[in-house]
């Protein structure tokens, strides 16, 4: 797939289960002065997730360009290194303000990944916060086995805005594409 495919696909998959496609926002984001750059796809809904405004929808998709060039997230020693760190992307993100929650998420986006474009489930390995073992059973449930489900600590699981507001444990899919393309660490 293109990856304009890959993107009118995503947005069609959410909008089909009653999410508002929201356009990307600016790179520079608008009232925040926390941020040089927008880095991550919620950046535009900060003012939802601190209570400070009300959306008329309950549900959101978007395409969201984003730059990372330091800060928190900082990928820049990993550009090059892998296939997955760029200081500039587009992250793919479905929001439910209050509609639903990990259960939900987690069935979408396998199914969205499975049934919609067909990658291969047997490829497909888990990553969860250490202690998450509500994301750990909502996962076996699926049909993931124990072995492919990874826990791990806050640098990679842990989701936040910065040193306060809301945040919280995250759960990532992964596709092994093979050694070929791997880090040489079997981890």
């Amino acid at each position: 797939m293109k990856s304009s495919e890959i993107r009118k696909s995503f947005l069609d998959y959410f909008a089909q289960r009653d999410h508002r496609i929201v356009p990307s926002s600016s790179l520079v984001p608008k009232n925040d002065p926390t941020l040089l750059f927008t880095n991550a796809g919620m950046v535009q809904f900060k003012g939802v997730f601190l209570s400070e405004e009300v959306r008329d929808y309950k549900r959101a998709v978007t395409t969201q360009k984003c730059v990372r060039a330091g800060g928190k997230h900082n990928d820049l020693e990993n550009v090059g290194k892998t296939a997955r760190h760029h200081t500039f992307f587009e992250m793919l993100g479905n929001f439910s303000f209050g509609d639903y929650f990990k259960k939900e998420a987690i069935e979408m986006g396998w199914d969205l990944l499975i049934r919609e474009w067909g990658l291969p489930k047997e490829q497909m390995w888990i990553t969860i916060y250490l202690d998450d073992d509500e994301a750990f059973e909502l996962w076996r449930k699926i049909g993931i086995p124990p072995e492919r489900i990874v826990r791990l600590g806050q640098k990679d699981n842990f989701w936040a805005m910065g040193e306060t507001g809301p945040c919280g444990p995250c759960s990532e899919i992964v596709i092994d594409q093979g050694e070929e393309v791997g880090c040489g660490r079997p981890e």
